[in-house]
């Protein structure tokens, strides 16, 4: 039988099999949604302008707390301010379960910082803030390597001599080389080709998690999985930087000096050496591998498109670059760079910088989580393990908050005095422990 019938059978079978089995039971009282269909779920239902426009007006009719069949999973989305906060900051312990991501699972297998569950992941969680926070006597805070790299930024910049750039490429450069500086204890030159391959694995492997193919993927992994696909190539990826991940370890583990770690890797590995008569003990090479995998993917795309954003934002809006560029040369100056206590004075550009995150809204439905027990939830019982999305973009953009939400107006974050103020819808990279840690 030629190969190409033997596929389709083998595709028929499993779809066969789960028109069969249809939508898991479950024990618990789900929120309302859209009735959805065996297998597809609510797919057919979905908006063609994506997820997010499918999302809010789901919500338009069912309210903040709404149910919404992804393919075979039955996913709880959380809209508004106050629904999110209620879940992750009021109950942060039942919601503190993180949801797997596919094409991730094969690598990470529940292990490291972003993927870790429970006591293990409040272990890690608790060491890896401590490490990023005091790097210990001797040793450049994250202040010093980001001043670094901001220069050599500038440098790059000056060789265009004022001609038009993409800085897409550069901004990626600088904010990989500052979690590279952190946890590798070391930067690159720009055009060295190990840190360019690195650049390539990790925007390609984006690129492909990006994709509708790839989203597919994510809705019938079960099947999917056994048959060619973008999976295949992120796995691939992945596993190539943890190649140059487990050669960087080894390097730091033969030129450890006990008395003078130099970064995230060494203090890793002095933890290991103190915990190794300690069966259950998290710090383990694979916990450690998975941590700087996740550090170099998560903080450097994040970090890179807040950037772009913010240029083309103040390309866009040149009166608010003008107030920006008035109150720089008013608290700093031209001669020095500045500072993390610079801060406090310039309360005009902490709210742009607020606004560009807000405005730019680049993480709308937030990671996935589940939650870790049977848990009450505004007259609904979600059986533990349902997975959870925090609709982020319907925080970011509630009228309730924000008196113009679709308008980039950096006055949403001052007060009638200019000060900055607080507002409780501000959540560009979620909230709670289970988040908000990451990117603080």
């Amino acid at each position: 039988m030629e190969p190409s019938v033997l596929l389709l059978l083998a595709l028929l079978l499993g779809f066969l099999l789960l028109l069969f089995r249809g939508h898991p039971k479950t024990h618990g009282h789900l929120p309302p949604g859209p009735r959805p269909l065996p297998i597809l779920g609510n797919l057919l239902q979905m908006d063609r302008g994506g997820l997010l426009n499918s999302i809010m007006q789901v919500r338009h009719r069912w309210g903040d707390i709404i149910c919404v069949h992804l393919g075979p999973r039955s996913v709880v989305m959380l809209c508004g301010t106050e629904a999110i906060r209620e879940a992750l900051v009021d109950q942060a312990e039942a919601f503190s379960g993180r949801g797997t991501i596919a094409v991730a699972e094969p690598i990470v297998q529940g292990n490291g910082l972003v993927f870790a569950n429970g006591e293990h992941w409040k272990t890690l969680r608790r060491f890896s803030l401590a490490t990023m926070k005091d790097f210990g006597m001797g040793r450049r805070s994250v202040e010093e390597r980001i001043k670094e790299e901001a220069q050599c930024l500038v440098e790059e910049l000056r060789k265009a001599h004022g001609a038009p750039l993409d800085p897409t490429f550069l901004f990626q450069c600088i904010t990989t080389n500052i979690i590279c500086s952190i946890v590798f204890g070391e930067r690159f030159d720009y055009k060295d080709h190990q840190f360019l391959r690195l650049l390539d694995l990790l925007y390609q492997t984006i690129s492909f998690m990006s994709s509708f193919s790839s989203q597919i993927f994510e809705l019938f992994s079960g099947f999917l999985k056994f048959f060619p696909g973008p999976h295949r190539q992120i796995y691939k990826n992945m596993q190539e930087a943890l190649i140059y991940i487990d050669h960087s370890v080894e390097q730091h583990r033969a030129t450890l000096d006990p008395s003078a770690p130099r970064d995230f890797i060494d203090t890793y590995l002095l933890h290991m050496e103190k915990e190794k008569s300690n069966q259950h003990t998290e710090f383990h090479l694979q916990n450690l591998v998975i941590s700087l995998l996740s550090l170099f993917f998560a903080g450097t795309e994040t970090s890179s498109t807040t950037l772009r954003y913010g240029f083309l934002l103040m390309l866009k809006f040149p009166h608010v670059a003008e107030k920006v560029q008035k109150e720089i040369d008013q608290v700093i100056g031209s001669h020095r760079l500045p500072t993390l206590d610079d801060r406090i004075k310039m309360p005009y550009t902490e709210a742009v910088i607020h606004e560009i995150q807000r405005f730019s809204d680049i993480i709308p439905l937030g990671l996935p989580h589940r939650v870790t027990k049977d848990t009450e939830f505004r007259g609904y019982l979600l059986p533990k393990n349902t997975e959870v999305y925090p609709i982020l973009s319907s925080a970011l953009h509630d009228p309730r908050y924000f008196e113009q939400p679709d308008t980039f107006n950096p006055d949403h974050f001052l007060d009638a005095n200019g000060a900055l103020k607080k507002n409780e819808a501000f959540m560009p990279f979620s909230i709670g422990e289970k988040d908000l840690w990451f990117h603080s």
